[in-house]
């Protein structure tokens, strides 16, 4: 029997979880929904033993969402919210897809490498979260994506030993150079400078997609807006503590306390208010932020036929 979408969310998703509870019921239920299904294909792709066996596993989930031959609850629970919402499907598969690369030994080139490939997991669960949410309006995407872009930066800054541990380096190698897995989990004063570099440099590419992502809030039904600016917020706080551990993240992982989302929270809400006091005008989306998404859902070179 499979759990609870709000169970899984509430287990996994810690910050989605706390951010959750500024979300109407409906909107909360069917962000839980969109998570255990997110979180589903992770674990298809990282829990197997058998990489064969999980781009099978991935290659199904793909096909039945997009034959409605569902065989799992959470695939059952997944195609019924894309109905309800009517969401486009090409940010669902592209998540799979995304899933299916981490399948391999991974080793990030280049900052445009990395940006796609942030797109893939976490970009479309943005947009994935505007038709939760009952978003329509179609220039609210680009923002959605750059939100979803930050946070899965900010994961990579926090995950680089663990992920090391994978066989994967999502530090781009033009930012490391020739670093090793094994390099990472045990690194000379040299690499461990270089380490901390570049995780440093990770933050603050986050911090420019945040910065976008966060205008978006203009395009929210008020219902939503706390929920996505706590959960954006708490999430960023991410980086500060990784900052203050001077960006040292291959044999640690930083974890924002509940006090602390607490502060946050009420910060970023404090900050909000006093800033929207007066009207503010419709926020206009910078291209450059997307210059490494060509023809990608939701951008602005992507062309609705």
């Amino acid at each position: 029997m499979s759990p609870n979408p709000l169970s899984v969310l509430e287990q996994h998703g810690r910050t989605f979880h706390f951010a959750s509870h500024l979300l109407g019921e409906e909107y909360r239920m069917r962000a839980a929904v969109l998570y255990a299904f997110c979180r589903h294909v992770d674990d298809l792709a990282d829990k197997s033993d058998n990489t064969a066996v999980a781009r099978r596993d991935l290659l199904y989930v793909r096909r039945d969402l997009m034959v409605a031959g569902q065989t799992s609850t959470v695939c059952r629970d997944m195609a019924a919210l894309i109905q309800e919402t009517s969401m486009p499907l090409t940010p669902v598969l592209s998540l799979i897809d995304g899933a299916i690369q981490d399948l391999e030994p991974v080793k990030i080139a280049s900052e445009a490498q990395l940006i796609q490939y942030a797109y893939h997991v976490a970009g479309t669960v943005g947009l994935m979260m505007c038709s939760v949410l009952d978003v329509t309006d179609r220039k609210a995407l680009p923002y959605a994506i750059d939100l979803g872009i930050a946070m899965q930066l900010t994961n990579i800054a926090r995950d680089v030993g663990e992920d090391a541990e994978l066989g994967r380096i999502y530090l781009p190698s033009d930012w490391l150079g020739n670093l090793e897995p094994h390099h990472i989990q045990d690194p000379t004063q040299t690499q461990a400078q270089t380490l901390k570099v570049a995780t440093r440099r990770m933050l603050q590419l986050a911090d420019e997609y945040y910065q976008s992502g966060l205008q978006g809030l203009y395009f929210l039904p008020r219902g939503a807006r706390w929920s996505i600016l706590v959960a954006a917020h708490v999430y960023r706080e991410i980086g500060t503590l990784i900052a203050q551990a001077d960006y040292q993240t291959w044999d640690r992982r930083a974890i924002v306390s509940k006090p602390r989302k607490l502060q946050r929270a009420s910060l970023a809400i404090a900050h909000h208010i006093l800033k929207n006091r007066i009207h503010r005008p419709e926020p206009r989306h910078n291209p450059a932020m997307h210059r490494h998404l060509q023809q990608h859902y939701g951008t602005h070179q992507y062309k609705v036929a």
